[in-house]
């Protein structure tokens, strides 16, 4: 049977944890440390957790809990003996909070963690191509929402790929008007991006296309993407994408707790 647990305010009780951890000669009731430093990795219909290992002797493993409200009820959801937790099939745009308890072999059981951690998972899709609009202007934009390839002058379209005479070079533009872009700079991978800032986007609604870039995306209809060149062709680019389908929340990847 899943255990139910009521997440309470720490600062209220740190009064009464005095009281535990007392222990009789021959039995062991003193449960192990608060498992530290849990954070979250934002996936599609996934949530990965990720904490600090403790060090008893006498460790048995984790438990992991998961609430829909930050304070309330918290239902077990499973047990580990690693320093890491994957919740899965779990919906998109859905907002989940968590907590992790460590316990021994007699049955001793922490307090939940520390940190309110919280997450949302969105899609995510990889190694897409649309190209250059004024070639193949029917496989010019991406519309997030649909997840697809669509013309460039599709009515929500939110970016289309083409080449900048201007510029000298090749570009992203907004499609739809309202939507913001800017060029979030040379990331390794692709979860280096956690949310998406509230300024530095672009004044003319277009940036550079560069290999290695992530760019982020507020589009007309109030919601956060963010896509990753990895590649170019003659014509084309490829390029990983994540879009966050909860309106108006600017969290893409990773989550912090707080």
């Amino acid at each position: 049977m899943k255990k139910v647990r009521v997440f309470l305010n720490l600062m209220i009780i740190s009064g009464l944890l005095g009281l535990a951890g007392c222990s009789f000669e021959g039995v062991d009731n003193e449960p192990p440390a608060v498992p530290r430093g849990l954070r979250s990795i934002t996936g599609d219909e996934e949530v990965l957790l990720v904490w600090y290992q403790n060090n008893e002797h006498d460790l048995a493993g984790y438990r992991i809990y998961r609430s829909l409200e930050p304070f309330g009820l918290y239902y077990e959801i499973g047990e580990t003996n690693l320093d890491y937790f994957l919740d899965y099939g779990l919906v998109n745009g859905i907002t989940y909070y968590y907590a992790v308890t460590a316990f021994d072999y007699d049955g001793n059981e922490s307090e939940f963690s520390y940190e309110i951690v919280y997450d949302t998972p969105r899609p995510e899709g990889f190694d897409e191509q649309i190209f250059d609009y004024t070639i193949y202007p029917d496989y010019a934009g991406w519309k997030f929402s649909a997840y697809s390839i669509v013309p460039f002058d599709y009515p929500t379209c939110d970016f289309y790929y083409g080449y900048d005479e201007v510029e000298q070079a090749y570009c992203f533009y907004v499609g739809h008007p309202g939507g913001l872009i800017q060029d979030f700079g040379y990331t390794s991978s692709f979860d280096e991006i956690t949310y998406a800032p509230q300024q530095g986007w672009s004044a003319t609604g277009k940036v550079e296309a560069i290999p290695g870039h992530t760019y982020i995306m507020h589009t007309w209809d109030n919601h956060y993407a963010k896509f990753r060149v990895t590649g170019l062709g003659t014509y084309s680019v490829i390029f990983d994408w994540a879009y966050q389908t909860d309106i108006g929340n600017p969290e893409l990847v990773m989550n912090q707790g707080g």
